[in-house]
Parts: C-alpha cells; sequence; structure tokens
C-alpha cells in the first residue's frame, strides 16, 4: 500500500470524527486492462469532496454524481458491490481501456476507530491486515506480512496496508538534494544523517528529517526494515563505510553507496577487513543506479531511484551500469 492511500484514510477519519458521513470505496477486482490495480481507496464525503482513486477519473465522476441523485442513500446497506465496465460500451463510456472491468466495495464508514488503529500501526511501521465483512459492515484488523496480498472471496476483502517506504541519505550535500527531492515526488519518506553541521544549511525546505548521531547509529535508531532503503553519498569513507557496516547486516531491502567501480571494490575490500561476511557485502550495490548516461547530479539522481523504485516494485534489473559512475 502507498501513502496515497493512507492519505484517505487520514481524510476518512478526519471527517468521520466531524460528524460528516462518508463512503469508503475500494478496488477488489479486475478484469482486463484496469485503470488502479485491487486494494486502491477513494474517500467520499457528504458534500461530494472526494480524495484518492479508482480509475482514470470517470468512475469517480459517476460516483459524485450517485451521490447527489440518491443512488447513494444515507440509510442503505453497510457495504455493496459496484461494477464499471462489464460491457464494451460501458468501458468505453467511464474510460477504461477496451474491455476491462473493475469492481469496487462502497463501504459506509462508521465508528472510524478501526481507521485510526490502522494508521496508528502504520505508523509504527507493521504491516496490517484488514478484514471487511460484505454481510455485516464489520471490519478486523491483524498483523500481516510483506509476502501478504490483497484477497476477495466475494463475502470478504482482506486489504494489506502497510508504513510509507524510507529512504535514509547518508550525507546532505548537494547529490543528496536533488535525490530527497525526487524521492519525496515518488513518496518516500526522506531521512537524512550528516554529522557535518557545514552541510545542514538550506534543509529547511527540503521537508527531509534528519537523524541525528553518527551514520551508523541513524541506521539502528530508524529500526531499519523491509521497507527502507539506505544511500550513502557523502564520499568520505569514514562516514559511508561506518554507515554501510550497519545497514549491510541490516533488513534494508537497498543499501547502495556513491563511488566508481574501481572505489566500490575498494570499499567491498574494506568492509571485508573490517569483518562483514561476505554475504553481507554482497548486498551492496555500487556503483549506484541504472545505467542511463548520467553525468549531472540530477541525472544520477534519477539513476539511483530508478533503480530503486524497480528493486522495490520486484523489477529485474536489466540495465545496470556497466560503466564508472562519478
Amino acid at each position: 500500500m502507498d501513502s496515497v492511500d493512507l492519505n484517505v484514510l487520514r481524510s476518512v477519519l478526519e471527517w468521520r470524527r466531524a460528524g460528516q458521513r462518508v463512503v469508503l470505496f475500494s478496488v477488489v477486482q479486475t478484469w482486463g486492462t484496469a485503470p488502479r490495480a485491487p486494494g486502491a481507496m477513494l474517500a467520499l464525503r457528504e458534500d461530494g469532496v472526494v480524495i484518492g482513486s479508482v480509475s482514470g477519473g470517470c468512475v469517480e465522476d459517476d460516483l459524485i454524481a450517485r451521490l447527489h441523485d440518491g443512488r447513494i442513500a444515507a440509510d442503505g446497506p453497510p457495504v455493496q458491490l459496484i461494477t464499471y465496465g462489464v460491457t464494451r460500451e460501458e468501458a468505453a463510456r467511464f474510460g477504461l481501456p477496451c474491455g476491462g472491468t473493475l469492481r469496487l466495495t462502497e463501504e459506509r464508514v462508521g465508528d472510524p476507530a478501526w481507521v485510526a488503529e490502522l494508521l496508528a500501526r502504520c505508523e509504527a511501521h507493521e504491516i496490517v491486515a484488514r478484514e471487511l465483512n460484505l454481510d455485516s459492515g464489520e471490519v478486523q484488523l491483524s498483523a500481516a506480512s510483506k509476502q501478504d496480498a490483497l484477497t476477495f472471496d466475494g463475502k470478504t476483502l482482506r486489504a494489506i496496508y502497510g508504513p510509507r517506504w524510507r529512504l535514509l541519505l547518508i550525507g546532505a550535500g548537494q547529490l543528496s538534494r536533488y535525490v530527497a527531492e525526487m524521492a519525496r515526488l515518488l513518496d518516500f519518506e526522506v531521512l537524512i544523517c550528516d554529522p557535518r553541521s557545514e552541510f545542514v544549511y538550506g534543509w529547511e525546505d527540503q521537508h527531509g528529517r534528519f537523524v541525528a548521531g553518527m551514520p551508523d547509529e541513524a541506521v539502528l535508531n530508524i529500526q531499519t526494515d523491509e521497507r527502507t532503503a539506505i544511500v550513502a553519498l557523502t564520499h568520505d569513507p569514514r562516514l559511508d563505510d561506518m554507515a554501510l557496516l550497519t545497514a549491510l547486516d541490516s533488513r534494508a531491502f537497498y543499501v547502495g553507496a556513491l563511488g566508481s567501480r574501481v572505489n566500490s571494490q575498494k570499499r567491498r575490500a574494506n568492509l571485508a577487513e573490517l569483518g562483514l561476511s561476505e554475504e553481507a557485502i554482497a548486498r551492496l550495490h555500487g556503483p549506484i543506479g541504472l545505467h542511463i548516461g548520467s553525468h549531472t547530479p540530477a541525472e544520477i539522481a534519477l539513476s539511483l531511484l530508478a533503480e530503486i523504485v524497480a528493486i522495490k516494485n520486484g523489477v529485474e534489473l536489466k540495465q545496470k551500469k556497466a560503466v564508472e559512475s562519478v
């Protein structure tokens, strides 16, 4: 789950606490080329305000129309199913790709206690399963794992929610500023560690959160998990290698360090001398990024984040850098 959907739930909680009626729509099944995957969410407030998305836009327009023309009644069933695009004509009408079909749950949100609990558990970096009973509207929360996926059997929707993906940058130099800006656009929570006070100036508007301490302490203090990427960008082995010694033995899904192929090999040898296992060292990405001919800081940042996103999404790296990086 991405934080777009977490933002939907935050709005649901805010609106319900303010006493406003809310209907929550969730994509549960798709056939053909659907615009949004199962799990995508949209919340519709009683005055027609929406947040989130379940299609390219036309389905959203119809959901708002359903509210205004009375098809979404305040006293209706707690949950019901809606299907769009059963016929080719409907698919065209609602802006779905030809032949696409989209099935949604239409859920009237009552007591928002489950929303508050789910958001709190995600903030604590837990992965949570939400089970929605379509007959009763009852919601139950339970622990889940990163291997779990959304399931729907016609009676129960089991959706998986988790914390935002995080990116810890070791070093607050110029390249880190480009990486931080792009990472935020990609919906990563950006963390920065740099004990050098000279590099802190100007980060106030970058919306990244500084983590105090030395790099190895920062890796431990953020409670690194499977949704965390760590990149060392100082070009100072005293700081970069300190972070890598801890990061490569952590659960981070990506650990990388800036440097050429020659310097990356020297770094691997140094990490081995410092006692890091071959298995841990093999996890190190260096040179970082995909091969796009990058030279400028912005291009290097793009190359790096393309690699991180590919690994996050389980995509095989076919354009790994074959030449020396900066």
